[in-house]
């Protein structure tokens, strides 16, 4: 007999399957865990069958480790090799599977002494922590009795809990098995020298000594219960913890103040507002007073939280399943009276990292870290965006061998190319010293900045930095930029899951326009959508993100946050000359004289408000779509100026996604229309003399730069260490040969006579 489960029961599913993991904490038993928890699926769910099938990497085999419903004899027995049945499938896709008539499937593989083959309707789903496969958990019934897509969330859900209670015992018996290898001989066994191929997150060099910072947060907190020992964990203990968790992160967001001020009360809000919730941390409570320790308690609730998060389809819900498990860590930790937190150190090291939790920028930022290797594949946009600005190295590997890395090590990281080298030999070393030189050369140049970027003949470019945090500002004025030509504004908004406040951004815009003085600082509006979700806006399903609800047309849509950013924007700027707002992806004059209109209001309200006059700053916008090519001239009449985000304009002008590897090779900088449509915007700016810059990618592409001089652009916008190249490139160029080099590429029709041109440039020197 089937009942109706609702979302509610499912949750509580959740729930059991992690007071279930706090026991394993009494007692190592893997077996008798994953015993239960099929049981426990088993009951919930009213399956004929419940299984759990587990994964071995170097055999690449899953077999039955558990099962409620099939022969016992078939536990130890039946084995599948990756991709083999629809177990098998499930796995190795990374996707659940979910079938009417699971004996009728052509990957279907049936085991004759299983018992399986009268319950047809089939539900595998894998089970996997981070880029670590672990198994499956599969559910059964008879055909008649469909498993529903509640039930596949309710099981996606749950298998994240899973993994982490499955990985608990796995540890618990490593440190009860002295027997298996140390991590010397792991890396014995793979050589002295070993050499991986990741893919680049912030470029760089590093040579230095290894350190791991493999969190594992199933060992620490295991860890942790030792140490507490029986008698503790009371209420009284948990409130401790709780107070001392709360000066930490007080005292992380002031040690961050100096270095992420858009971040140095943000990046830590979300654990803050946790602790102060009634149905996190009072959850604890409830269960202490039930007869719970505190450290159990604690492991159940941010379990059941974890678990609810991890099992979203939106990127933004799980990092909230990361800020729950970083905050229940260290919740854990401060249990003990010890101020140590196990943490390595860091400085001068390069950090082998399996994860990078929020709080573990703290500590990236304030030690001097060589470079970072994270060695399970994947990391959040925010974090990627921190990184790079704190010109910190890091490579992306897929590849967990890495954690077994002895401590000491050497390690080569070329994260200009993505290469991690473990001991390496004395040629890699050698050419690793000629780049390094190279590096130094460029360093030299760069200290031979000069203050105006001059043409040949004498005509001036001003080059101008694009900034993505404050940090990278004492770079860009190291580099004699002449000004901020694109501030990206974005970073608060997608860091946090609520919206900075005026205040907060006020704060931020202060400094960034103090910090310039008397510079040009332009600040581009929000520019949020696309691929840039905000946490607290649900519109990740649109069907195509790119052309959607994005840009200026999301905050015009949302007045509330648009007027907030500009009003921070003009207080912040309100005796400032220099002060420049931008709009992003304007698409028609009705939508930037809609904008420019709220910049008005807003100033006309600040000086009723403040009794004050506001300086009315110049309003430009972004030039990023074709429509706006069609009628560039009366753009360029209203528009104090513009400035031409290349990276946009050639997608949407040749309709391809930039991030999309399959159609890479349709993405050309040099196609004619695009070559053409920048000659239409830098010949209506110099019709109506207002000042167009170039701010994408294609301003610090040294094959570009004498375009951009040979159709009138004097200023270019590139990220501060571009500053030195671009500089170079602009002053060996006079304004007449930039005019032919233009003038030759702008009569060609196809793309191949183009890249004619190209190669013919590069083979002369200039």
């Amino acid at each position: 007999h089937m009942q109706t489960r609702n979302v509610a029961e499912h949750l509580k599913l959740m729930t059991d399957i992690s007071e279930v993991s706090a026991l394993l904490t009494e007692s190592p038993d893997l077996q008798g865990f994953l015993d239960r928890a099929v049981g426990l699926v088993a009951d919930h769910l009213v399956a004929d069958v419940c299984s759990i099938y587990l994964y071995d990497e170097e055999t690449q085999m899953l077999s039955l480790a558990a099962t409620r419903g099939l022969g016992p004899a078939a536990v130890g027995h039946m084995q599948l090799k990756l991709g083999e049945g629809l177990v098998g499938n499930a796995l190795k896709e990374l996707r659940p599977i979910c079938v009417a008539n699971a004996s009728h499937n052509p990957h279907y593989r049936f085991f004759p002494d299983s018992g399986e083959e009268s319950f047809d309707a089939f539900l595998a789903v894998p089970i996997q922590r981070g880029i670590e496969k672990v198994g499956v958990l599969v559910a059964q019934r008879d055909e008649k009795h469909l498993f529903s897509n509640t039930e596949i969330l309710a099981m996606r859900a749950l298998t994240a809990q899973l993994a982490t209670a499955i990985e608990t015992t796995r540890v618990m018996l490593q440190i009860s098995q002295p027997s298996l290898p140390s991590d010397s001989e792991l890396v014995d066994e793979l050589g002295r020298e070993l050499f991986v191929q990741g893919r680049s997150a912030s470029p760089g060099y590093a040579l230095a000594k290894s350190v791991i910072f493999a969190r594992h947060p199933v060992e620490r907190i295991l860890n942790q219960n030792r140490e507490l020992g029986a008698g503790a964990g009371s209420a009284e203990d948990l409130n401790t913890a709780i107070e001392r968790t709360s000066l930490q992160l007080e005292h992380f967001q002031l040690g961050l103040g100096d270095k992420l001020p858009e971040v140095a009360s943000l990046i830590f809000e979300s654990h803050i507002m946790m602790l102060k919730d009634r149905s996190f941390t009072g959850q604890m409570f409830d269960k202490i007073e039930s007869g719970a320790p505190a450290s159990r308690a604690i492991a159940e609730v941010a379990g059941f939280y974890v678990a609810t998060f991890e099992g979203s389809t939106h990127d933004y819900m799980r990092e909230k399943a990361r800020d729950v498990e970083d905050l229940a860590l260290r919740l854990l930790s401060n249990l003990s009276d010890s101020d140590d937190d196990q943490a390595p150190d860091w400085r001068g090291r390069v950090v082998i990292v399996r994860e990078l939790l929020p709080s573990d920028i703290l500590r990236i930022t304030l030690e001097d870290v060589a470079g970072i290797v994270l060695a399970s594949g994947g990391l959040t946009s925010h974090v990627t965006i921190l990184v790079r600005s704190l010109n910190i190295p890091m490579v992306i590997v897929e590849d967990l061998r890495l954690l077994s890395v002895p401590d000491g090590e050497m390690v080569l990281l070329d994260a200009d190319i993505g290469n991690v080298y473990i001991n390496p030999p004395e040629t890699v070393l050698e050419t690793f010293g000629g780049r390094e030189q190279a590096r130094e050369t460029v360093a030299a140049q760069a200290s031979r900045m000069v203050d105006q970027t001059l043409l040949e003949d004498g005509g001036r470019v001003t080059l101008l930095a694009n900034i993505n945090l404050l940090s990278e500002l004492d770079l860009a004025l190291k580099l004699k930029a002449e000004g901020v030509g694109l501030y990206r504004t974005e970073f608060p908004f997608l860091i946090r899951q609520a919206l900075p406040s005026e205040d907060e951004q006020f704060a931020v815009y202060a400094r960034l326009l103090d910090r310039m003085q008397n510079q040009d600082v332009t600040i581009r509006t929000l520019d949020a959508g696309g691929d840039k979700v905000l946490a607290y806006f649900d519109d990740a399903g649109e069907p195509n993100p790119a052309l959607g609800l994005r840009s200026t047309r999301l905050t015009l849509r949302y007045r509330d946050i648009f007027d907030q950013q500009i009003r921070a924007i003009l207080r912040a700027g309100m005796n400032s000359d220099t002060l420049r707002i931008m709009f992003p992806m304007i698409c028609s004059l009705d939508e930037f004289i809609e904008a420019r209109d709220c910049v008005l209001v807003c100033v006309s309200e600040l000086e009723s408000e403040l009794g004050i006059e506001i300086k009315r700053p110049k309003i430009g916008m972004m030039v990023e779509l074709p429509a706006v090519v069609e009628i560039i001239d009366d753009f360029a009449r209203e528009a104090d100026f513009f400035s031409i985000g290349t990276n946009d304009f050639i997608q949407y002008m040749l309709a391809v996604d930039r991030t999309n590897a399959r159609v890479a090779d349709y993405y050309c900088s040099h196609h004619p229309a695009v070559l053409r449509g920048l000659k239409r915007v830098a010949d209506a700016a110099i019709r109506h003399n207002i000042d167009c810059a170039v701010c994408g990618e294609m301003a610090h592409d040294v094959r570009y730069i004498p375009f951009f001089l040979g159709i009138g652009i004097r200023r270019l916008s590139v990220d501060p260490h571009y500053l030195p190249e671009v500089q170079q490139c602009v002053m060996s160029w006079s304004s007449v040969a930039a005019s032919a080099y233009a003038d030759e590429w702008l009569t060609k029709s196809r793309i191949s006579e183009i890249d004619a041109l190209l190669a013919a440039s590069l083979t002369k020197s200039k």
